[in-house]
């Protein structure tokens, strides 16, 4: 009998989603991690005899974008629904060190690479650090907050500032990315500094401040709808239906993308703000849960193929200076800039090493980088770009998926014998 790709893609389907519920109880308390599995999974398959289809995501950039967009924004709203700590300038302190220091400081180091090691143009260099400032603690569930509590205060310093970081950096990174895209193009044209001024206007200060704006609107629309409207047909917290958690993370992303603003801002926005709402309600757990389970199987696609990818053709065009930039990225860059930017900040020593360590890169950079070559082509580097970003992502998760379980682990321990958490 003819196996065909049909039968397999139905197979491979079926096998993710099982292995999406299963393996986070099978790798839990061990130096492992489910993407660590799907990704291998996808390396293995695609080194079989097997008629599967070929990824390739300078070919299929469209198709890449948009699977990598889904999983980003699903990933998004789970965050900021799992998050206890309410929003504010002291309690988010960690997170703004994180956001305004670490991050710029990431962007100019790889940058500065970029151009002077890869020999990239410095549109291509801006780029690189653009895609790859983000975190993505998703691919690390270790070191993310869980489900939601009543208690505002049952998180680490660790976990809440990495998940905190992550949900706003995947839509502050967008600005950087516009500045490489109006960068390439004034090269292209002859250098000019025009695109300044538009760029700080439109692509900094007018689409953060839509995204934010829309975010907290939708935000407190939704959680007034949930919890407080007066007729029960309204009220869904009454009825308990975790999908709506998918409604509104589209609703809030379509509303802020057709008002030209960032909807990843936006659906991290909305989902802070709905979890502010009833912090005691089961609601919340409620739509966390469902969150999670579709993030888990959307993680497990992209992770699959990009395997599949890494297997047939990503590292053929990958240099051993590219490899050393990714490395670097990992090993020193986000190390030195998560310490500096958190000196003098709350976190205790090994709480601040730990944050400083896993500035873990995954879907976020993928789609940026998909996003960034549907508006220019940067000079012909689209698979070079392509090889380093998906090198650093692939040695992310492996790197920081054997080290987050023991590394917290110890964490967690040590945190247990000592009643001060913020000096341990």
């Amino acid at each position: 009998m003819r196996v065909t790709l049909s039968d397999l893609v139905y197979l491979c389907l079926g096998l993710g989603a099982l292995g999406a519920a299963v393996l986070p109880r099978v790798v839990s308390k061990r130096p492992l991690s489910m993407p660590m599995a799907f990704l291998a999974a996808g390396v293995v398959m695609y080194l079989l005899p097997l008629p599967l289809p070929s990824v390739d995501p300078v070919k299929d950039r469209l198709w890449a974008e948009h699977i990598t967009e889904a999983c980003v924004i699903v990933s998004l709203m789970g965050a900021g629904l799992a998050i206890n700590r309410p929003f504010g300038r002291r309690t988010w302190s960690g997170t703004w060190r994180l956001l305004g220091i670490t991050m710029p400081l990431t962007v100019v180091a790889l940058t500065l690479l970029g151009w002077l090691v890869l020999d990239w143009p410095l549109a291509v260099a801006l780029l690189l650090g653009a895609v790859l400032a983000p975190t993505d603690p998703v691919l690390a569930a270790e070191v993310r907050v869980g489900e939601p509590t009543d208690s505002e205060h049952d998180e680490d310093e660790v976990r809440f500032s990495l998940t905190s970081e992550a949900g706003l950096n995947d839509g502050l990174a967008f600005p950087v990315v516009y500045a490489a895209v109006a960068l390439a193009a004034a090269a292209g044209a002859g250098w000019s500094a025009d695109w300044i001024g538009p760029w700080l206007l439109t692509d900094v200060l007018g689409k953060c401040t839509v995204g934010l704006v829309l975010g907290v609107a939708v935000g407190r629309l939704l959680r007034w709808m949930f919890f407080r409207a007066r007729t029960s047909t309204l009220r869904l917290s009454e009825h308990m239906e975790g999908f709506v958690a998918l409604g509104a993370t589209f609703l809030v992303y379509g509303v802020t993308e057709l008002a030209h603003g960032y909807g990843f801002l936006a659906v991290f926005v909305t989902a802070c703000t709905i979890r502010a709402a009833e912090r005691s309600h089961g609601y919340h757990k409620v739509l966390h849960e469902f969150t999670e389970q579709i993030e888990r199987l959307l993680t497990a696609v992209v992770l699959f193929l990009l395997g599949g990818y890494i297997a047939t053709d990503a590292l053929s065009a990958l240099t051993w200076q590219g490899a050393a930039v990714g490395l670097l990225l990992l090993l020193v860059i986000r190390p030195v800039t998560g310490w500096l930017g958190q000196l003098n900040g709350v976190a205790g020593l090994r709480e601040r090493a730990v944050i400083s360590l896993f500035g873990i890169r995954g879907i976020g950079s993928l789609f940026y980088v998909a996003y960034a070559f549907g508006q220019n082509t940067f000079s012909g580097l689209e698979r070079e770009v392509w090889a380093v970003v998906a090198f650093t992502v692939v040695t992310s998760v492996m790197l920081h998926g054997t080290m987050a379980t023991p590394v917290i682990g110890r964490l967690d321990r040590r945190r247990r014998r000592t009643p001060d958490r913020n000096r341990i």
